[in-house]
């Protein structure tokens, strides 16, 4: 009765070992897999961080180019607003973040009086510092642009609304602008100002819906 007894507690053991076992293996590969996903852990943290200060750095190296280029528009469109209309004036770049993107406002400073007067370009002097400005950007866009934009300036009527008493400083901008950066200026306008400031002219007329091109001699 005893030798059944021991033999029964023997077999129950025996189940309880493989059980216990069987549990620890599985335990024990439970145990690996989290080592090995803690340790994936800490390097996807690492990774993280590292792009958290690659994010940081691009943010701040874009920051940075955009305020370069700010500074260089405002100064470049700054030149080109006094040598034209008035030695006070000045053009300023407001970069306001709306809707997670970067949006540009324009503003012309003018000295009325002794007092600055900061305003929209179209209420500046009409629409004459609002071609001048467009004039401007498209100068400075090309100059500041990286990789540098080579060939030559296209216009089609430029400063076609500013007055007369300025269009004769707007003829010598242009001029100067393709002497200083050593760039063609394209232009195709009706002014006679804008006109006699090229080296070459040509006369564009259509008969029949044919064009003709001939020379035009300045002198």
């Amino acid at each position: 009765m005893y030798t059944q007894a021991i033999m029964d507690l023997n077999e129950k053991l025996n189940k309880q070992k493989q059980d216990y076992f069987m549990k620890k293996g599985r335990m024990d590969n439970l145990l690996e897999q989290k080592s090995k996903i803690e340790k994936q852990l800490i390097i996807n943290n690492g990774k993280i961080d590292n792009l958290e200060k690659i994010k940081l750095l691009f943010q701040s190296t874009s920051q940075f180019a955009r305020e370069q280029s700010k500074k260089q528009m405002e100064y470049l469109i700054t030149q080109c607003l006094q040598y034209i209309f008035d030695p006070s004036m000045e053009f300023k770049i407001e970069l306001v973040e709306k809707s997670n993107r970067i949006e540009a406002e324009f503003y012309v400073i003018s000295n009325m009086n002794g007092e600055k007067i900061t305003t929209d370009p179209e209420q500046s002097r009409g629409g004459g510092v609002v071609d001048i400005i467009s004039l401007a950007i498209r100068i400075a866009m090309m100059q500041i642009h990286n990789p540098k934009i080579d060939g030559p300036l296209i216009l089609d009527e430029p400063a076609k609304h500013v007055s007369d008493e300025y269009i004769v400083n707007v003829a010598d901008f242009i001029k100067q602008i393709s002497t200083t950066f050593k760039r063609q200026v394209i232009m195709v306008t009706h002014n006679n100002h804008l006109l006699h400031c090229a080296d070459t002219c040509y006369k564009v007329t259509i008969n029949d819906g044919i064009s003709s091109v001939e020379p035009i001699n300045l002198t």
